[in-house]
């Protein structure tokens, strides 16, 4: 995340980026009120499959232009940025065709429905020289910030054992709908759905991993994918991370516990964090050291509008991509060896295992122990 405020925040270009957006559902809302609080930043066009959707988006945002069309908005706005708000099934191809436009591209999680589709964006953006983001917005908040630069940095010692919790509840109703709980329309269960947001947020603070063993379970929905998951993973750190993901809790929470040499590192929330849901316990005999460690005066909490806010300063200035939105495919591998170690019976999968997956680099369908009665 930049150090920077929006207060004092200054962008050498004076160009403005022009944006168009496709998929009008309820995250393009959060990706709309980004664009309009970036003073280098302008919204000029929206597309839906839907052209009166679309329209009243437009309407809405004060947006210029509206299309029933993608490839018909491309053409007409050669955009500077495509923010893709679209369910993951069209990722690939949209991003493609934003590349091949001279677009850079901002695309929602998951950014792909495969490993190997994500890689072919990858590969696009490399040839086009575009940048590829993908939005974890739970990376973002100054509270996130301030722990991954004490983790990187030595202060808190080194981690050790980490424990992550995505503890979220979807009823009945939810799973009704026709595309959700299916391999071929959702991708995945409750682990790439949900879960993804605290692993991606995970490993923002603790690296690269080197092994996963996961199992998942059907506990009480009506779906062909899991309702419950379980994962070790061991980052090569050497940190060893328990995980749980859940669609069937009652009492929603998303928790990260990280436990340093020195203390401590724990945030509880659910859908959003600030710095009143971090807390960092320092071990008997660092209570000293921990003056040191308190967070920042100034407060941003985990939103989109940072994420944005940071891809367009870099985008501007030329600069790399900030931590908030690199490493667009760690998150999406540890998904995926998740689903890959469940198909092996929880054998462990490394990254050079996963790279030359038969079947899990294409798709994340694994059998589901159904525990139900």
């Amino acid at each position: 995340m930049s150090p920077h405020t929006p207060s004092d925040r200054t962008v050498p270009s004076e160009r403005t980026l022009r944006c168009v957006l496709v998929g009008t559902g309820s995250v393009a809302n959060l990706h709309a009120k980004a664009v309009a609080a970036h003073p280098r930043a302008q919204l000029v066009a929206v597309a839906d499959i839907s052209a009166d959707r679309a329209a009243a988006f437009a309407a809405e945002y004060d947006v210029p232009e509206s299309y029933g069309d993608y490839d018909e908005m491309l053409a007409a706005q050669h955009p500077d940025v495509v923010l893709i708000c679209t369910p993951p099934g069209p990722h690939r191809a949209q991003t493609l065709a934003a590349f091949a436009a001279g677009a850079h591209v901002i695309v929602e999680k998951p950014p792909a429905p495969s490993l190997d589709e994500l890689d072919d964006m990858r590969a696009a953006a490399l040839a086009a020289d575009r940048q590829l983001a993908v939005v974890f917005q739970q990376r973002t908040g100054t509270a996130a910030a301030h722990v991954r630069g004490l983790l990187t940095g030595g202060a808190l010692g080194r981690p050790l054992v980490a424990v992550c919790q995505t503890l979220w509840y979807r009823d009945a109703d939810y799973f009704a709908v026709p595309w959700r709980g299916k391999w071929e329309t959702e991708g995945g269960g409750t682990t790439l759905g949900h879960g993804i947001h605290q692993i991606d947020l995970l490993a923002h603070l603790l690296g690269d991993w080197s092994s996963v063993q996961g199992r998942l379970f059907r506990l009480d929905r009506e779906t062909q994918t899991e309702d419950v998951s379980t994962a070790t993973i061991v980052f090569d750190a050497g940190v060893v991370a328990q995980v749980i993901t859940s669609a069937v809790s009652p009492r929603e929470t998303s928790s990260i516990r990280i436990d340093a040499q020195k203390a401590t590192i724990t945030v509880d929330h659910v859908y959003g964090h600030g710095h009143e849901n971090w807390r960092i316990t320092p071990a008997p005999g660092f209570e000293a050291e921990a003056e040191g460690w308190a967070f920042p005066d100034a407060e941003e909490r985990s939103d989109h509008a940072p994420l944005l806010r940071d891809v367009f300063d870099a985008l501007l200035d030329g600069t790399p991509l900030p931590p908030t939105a690199d490493a667009p495919a760690r998150s999406l591998e540890i998904v995926a060896a998740i689903y890959a170690s469940a198909a092996a019976d929880g054998a462990a999968i490394t990254p050079e295992q996963l790279a030359g997956h038969p079947t899990h680099r294409a798709g994340f369908r694994s059998p589901v122990q159904d525990l139900r009665p």
